[in-house]
């Protein structure tokens, strides 16, 4: 494993004492702060790979910090939250993170999914088609077009504002339209994890991701649920 770094947020400074030794323990370069504002100034200073975020922080909401890293670094975000609500998790998800514990947590689990989650460091450069880059870079579906090159998604050409996992969902569905694929398949290859404690996460995105498609204008194709099974993208 590369040297990779980690940036704790969490007021707490007994959760920030352990999350720090048990990730510093398992070989990743840990900064730990305790504020909002703090985690801003680390951000900018030196962009880690991944940031542990606590949600309940004393001088900012958690999901605005996360808003405010999303347009400094495109690294990887992991939130902690006492919150388990359902609104809390779809807002997180919303703004840019890419997953979710919550508190009280397994210090084994969450080194497991810091690994899983920085297996394929986002820092990497993106795999190119040696044939026609433009042809299999942009995939046209009805009023949708998902361009794996800008990463962009543009509904009868208008850009639509997606969050990085967002876009890796729907371009695994574009991949494939009308195949159906497994919730657990999309965890492998979004998240590079088979954790069936994930599942929920896939969920959470993809009804963001609807929400987001249908308020820009998107008829056709959509994105349909196959009970049980997982989703797949099918003309309206």
């Amino acid at each position: 494993m590369p040297d990779q770094s980690v940036l704790v947020v969490e007021d707490t400074p007994e959760i920030r004492e352990l999350v720090t030794t048990v990730l510093e323990r398992a070989g990743f370069t840990v900064r730990a702060v305790g504020t909002g504002a703090a985690a801003l100034e680390e951000v900018r200073r030196d962009p880690p790979d991944l940031i542990v975020l606590d949600l309940g922080l004393p001088d900012a909401d958690g999901t605005e910090v996360c808003r405010r890293i999303r347009t400094e670094t495109p690294c990887y975000v992991l939130m902690l939250t006492a919150r388990a609500e359902e609104v809390d998790l779809l807002i997180g998800l919303a703004v840019g993170a890419d997953g979710y514990m919550a508190k009280p947590f397994s210090p084994r689990e969450l080194v497991a999914r810091v690994q899983a989650m920085l297996r394929f460091p986002r820092t990497a450069a993106p795999a190119t088609a040696e044939a026609d880059p433009v042809l299999e870079s942009v995939r046209r579906l009805a009023e949708l077009e998902v361009d794996e090159d800008s990463r962009e998604v543009r509904v009868d050409g208008a850009v639509v504002d997606l969050t990085r996992t967002e876009f890796d969902l729907l371009a695994a569905l574009a991949s494939r339209p009308g195949r159906v694929l497994q919730r657990e398949t999309l965890l492998r290859e979004v998240w590079q994890t088979d954790w069936e404690g994930n599942l929920r996460l896939v969920e959470a995105h993809m009804s963001n991701l609807r929400r987001k498609l249908v308020a820009a204008g998107l008829h056709s194709p959509e994105i349909r649920t196959v009970r049980g099974v997982g989703y797949r993208l099918v003309a309206a």
